[in-house]
């Protein structure tokens, strides 16, 4: 595959990032299409996060740049990553418990940039599967529900992309598959393209999405789910022995 494609959404091109010695990310070429999903694994310490923080300019790279909708990343600030369309979701629900879901909807459409055209409310909160609690205070929703809200926070400013890094955390297995409906869905009526940094194999088995492995700061698989879970290094450094 051409990592480096000029149809490519997100094209990250040959990342390296050092902590003094360690190489958190070495030399990772990997691309996005416009409405893609994609779901990013791999153990603990591997670099996923990083490539996130990368990617959205909370660390620069020490070689290597990242494209997005054929623009160079390098150089910008977060804020301005933001505006271009990426969304990025952090592992910990982060709402204004004071507010009611519909309010904090309200909120996250102030960032939006003036030719961009959000989602109608109605339609969002179906979207999240929160329209029987709009008028809830966000402080009073369960632990998925609250996470829903928060990706509804990011669909309402529109974006092209969206990082979802470990979004059914602490879910209930129910929570789990209805939140990989939710970002199937994301792809099919809003062609938001999406990659999910997540531990759970239900989630990922349930998205049926393209899955990137990633060992040691290296990309070392790319396919289905069912591919790459039967590599050997795949199996016995991630998914278990008996996998």
């Amino acid at each position: 595959m051409d990592h480096a494609s000029a149809g490519a959404l997100l094209s990250v091109q040959g990342v390296t990032r050092l902590f003094g010695g360690v190489r958190a990310l070495d030399g990772v070429d990997l691309s996005v299409a416009p409405g893609e999903q994609l779901c990013l694994i791999g153990p603990n310490g591997c670099g996923k996060t990083t490539l996130f923080n990368v990617i959205t300019a909370q660390l620069p790279p020490t070689r290597g740049e990242v494209m997005f909708g054929g623009r160079a990343l390098t150089g910008l600030a977060p804020h301005q990553i933001a505006r271009l369309g990426i969304a990025r979701k952090f592992q910990v629900p982060s709402v204004f418990e004071d507010l009611t879901v519909t309010e904090n909807l309200e909120v996250a459409r102030f960032g939006l940039p003036a030719q961009a055209e959000g989602p109608d409310l109605p339609s969002l909160l179906r979207q999240i599967q929160l329209a029987e609690r709009a008028q809830v205070l966000a402080g009073h929703l369960p632990h998925g529900a609250r996470q829903w809200l928060e990706i509804g926070m990011l669909l309402a400013q529109a974006p092209q992309l969206l990082l979802l890094d470990e979004p059914t955390a602490g879910m209930t297995g129910a929570e789990t598959l209805a939140t990989a409906a939710l970002v199937r869905r994301l792809a099919q009526e809003a062609g938001t393209a999406v990659v999910v940094v997540e531990h759970d194999m239900r989630f990922v088995q349930a998205l049926d999405a393209r899955v990137v492995v990633m060992l040691a700061g290296r990309v070392v698989a790319d396919g289905r789910f069912d591919e790459v879970r039967r590599l050997p290094q795949v199996r016995d450094a991630y998914l278990g022995a008996h996998a």
